[in-house]
């Protein structure tokens, strides 16, 4: 077993509901491999090793939502059409992981009313609360305060935006895997997440500011957004978007609806509170889990364990375990997001409507005139079912940042109903940090989450050189944001509270050695333990400001090729 400043220990508390409580003795389950987390990267575990041979468990501490677990929920008509409306969807479903309590009780509050003794210590005064992760030992200026997770089966992979650029080689790419390995793994993970570039292309709008910005920039190579997502086989107006369940493929989804089999299955709603180490440590034996539902606990046994439950829970639950090498929730890196909305200019819309924006194509014009002809007293030439634009420019070393030019839905930039959804565009702009031992994710053994487990807590803090390259994205932003249009008011170029991007990694970070600055080898294996994975976004190593998702399942690509006993992929290929 590897040396190092490793604190491995078995837990000796037990969080979630207490077992000594509830259904002695527990439900026992045997399976060959136990995933615990059921987004993206989990479902690609899942596939491979099913595929391979594997019997796999899936648990999640969510419900699940969808006739087919994991489905994206911006596949309904309704939010479709109204993308507007979705926003409201991932604001209902966003938990944030750690709340700052206030230090004074409310004003003008009845008397008689209960209020906390202003004497006790703001520390004291809050020990125990779980109400939204309120947290006492939460500095408000070192928080990530919109860092935030989703409890459901498919995890963010039922809202996320399914942007899947692959990393820069030179700027964003970890060493540790070669290039030419990258690239074959991002082949892989692109089929897993049905890459497209095209859907969007019929789309007058996306065409409209494609043209703009690349008349205006041509030499930032202005892409269409490399996304998750296939053309909708029955209705040429709508697309569908890539949940997880179209990772687990249609095999694994079959094998879901036959309850005879165990080759595959998914419980919604257990909660996993430990992992349990044999007595001679570095293999573990079995995890405690926690039927929310029926308040029963499970114990289940496994040969191989995998934690994809996000870059803040899988350190927590591992943590929890007694599991705690010196790096785990260290090195934590952010993107700083900078965000605007944009009303499309007016000389725009004249030429859709007379036909003169440079190259539009038949088609576009019949569609122009069939809306013009069924709605004359439309004054936006643009249907309703005219799909958002969808246009990408990379990292690059000039420009370090990761800029996407489209309209989606999110927690923010939620319009007012008087707002015409077709004259706006929004514009994201993602920075990136560098990692530091000092930026940390800590677990509170005395104060605890909603789910009983031990409260996360920040401590971030960008440097002057990651704060500097962020501000350089203003100008960047303001620059295009002006020849597209003008600014909806109250939406000017402003930066989103830290960990608005839900895209946090380095928490359980990859390396080559034992040297306490990671938590796992190049194989996603937790060091000291020969049975125990991760996956997600925390593996990542390096600070990134494009989106990480693509990376993450081609980690998970590789992790799951090794556990089966396959060469790695550059070597096959």
């Amino acid at each position: 077993m590897e040396e190092s400043r490793a604190t491995i220990r078995h837990a000796q508390s037990e969080a979630g509901p207490d077992y000594d409580d509830i259904d002695f003795p527990p439900e026992s389950i045997t399976t060959d491999v136990l995933v615990i987390g059921s987004g993206p990267v989990g479902c690609t575990f899942a596939r491979l090793l099913v595929e391979g041979g594997r019997k796999v468990l899936m648990i999640d501490a969510g419900i699940q939502m969808s006739a087919d677990p994991g489905q994206h929920l911006k596949n309904s008509y309704y939010f479709q059409r109204d993308i507007n409306s979705f926003s409201s969807m991932i604001k209902g479903h966003l938990q944030n992981f750690s709340v700052p309590t206030k230090e004074t009780s409310a004003v003008a509050i009845d008397p008689l009313a209960f209020q906390v003794d202003d004497s006790i210590s703001s520390e004291d005064r809050h020990k125990g609360f779980v109400r939204n992760n309120l947290n006492p030992k939460q500095n408000p200026s070192f928080n990530l305060p919109e860092e935030a997770g989703v409890y459901c089966v498919g995890g963010m992979g039922c809202f996320w935006s399914c942007a899947i650029p692959r990393y820069h080689s030179d700027l964003e790419q970890s060493s540790l895997l070669s290039v030419n390995e990258w690239d074959v793994l991002y082949k892989k993970s692109e089929q897993l997440l049905r890459l497209s570039t095209d859907v969007f292309n019929d789309s007058i709008r996306h065409y409209v500011v494609k043209t703009t910005i690349s008349t205006l920039l041509p030499d930032r190579q202005v892409q269409d957004m490399p996304l998750a997502v296939q053309k909708n086989a029955h209705n040429e107006d709508l697309v569908n978007w890539v949940g997880p369940n179209m990772i687990l493929g249609d095999e694994l989804l079959g094998l879901l609806k036959n309850p005879q089999q165990e080759n595959f299955m998914i419980k919604e709603q257990h909660l996993c509170t430990h992992l349990i180490a044999t007595e001679l440590g570095g293999h573990i034996a079995y995890a405690r889990v926690c039927d929310l539902v029926k308040g029963k606990k499970v114990i289940i046994h496994a040969t191989v364990f995998i934690v994809c439950a996000g870059a803040v829970s899988t350190p927590q639950l591992l943590w929890n375990s007694g599991i705690r090498p010196y790096a785990l929730g260290k090195y934590i890196c952010e993107q700083p997001k900078l965000f605007s909305q944009v009303v499309l200019h007016e000389d725009f819309i004249n030429k859709i409507s007379n036909f003169s924006f440079p190259g539009m194509t038949k088609e576009m014009k019949d569609i122009v005139r069939y809306h013009r002809d069924l709605i004359p007293s439309d004054a936006v030439p643009i249907p309703t079912y005219d799909k958002p634009p969808q246009v990408y420019l990379p990292v690059t070393k000039e420009h370090p940042f990761q800029c996407q030019i489209h309209r989606d839905s999110s927690r923010y930039g939620e319009l007012p109903a008087s707002v015409d959804d077709r004259l706006i565009v929004d514009l994201r702009w993602f920075s990136s940090t560098e990692p530091s031992e000092h930026n940390t994710i800590t677990f509170e053994e005395d104060v605890k989450d909603l789910y009983g487990l031990p409260q996360p807590t920040f401590l971030f803090k960008m440097s002057e050189k990651d704060a500097d390259q962020a501000h350089k994205m203003v100008l960047d932003m303001t620059t295009i944001a002006v020849e597209l249009g003008g600014f909806l008011p109250g939406s000017e170029p402003r930066f989103m509270p830290l960990g608005s991007s839900l895209h946090l990694t380095g928490s359980v970070r990859m390396g080559a050695h034992n040297d306490d600055t990671s938590v796992v080898n190049t194989y996603s294996r937790v060091w000291g333990f020969d049975n125990v994975f991760l996956g997600g976004n925390g593996v990542i190593p390096t600070g990134a400001a494009s989106s990480p998702t693509l990376t993450s399942v081609a980690l998970a690509v590789r992790a799951a090729r090794h556990i089966l006993g396959q060469p790695d992929l550059h070597l096959d290929s």
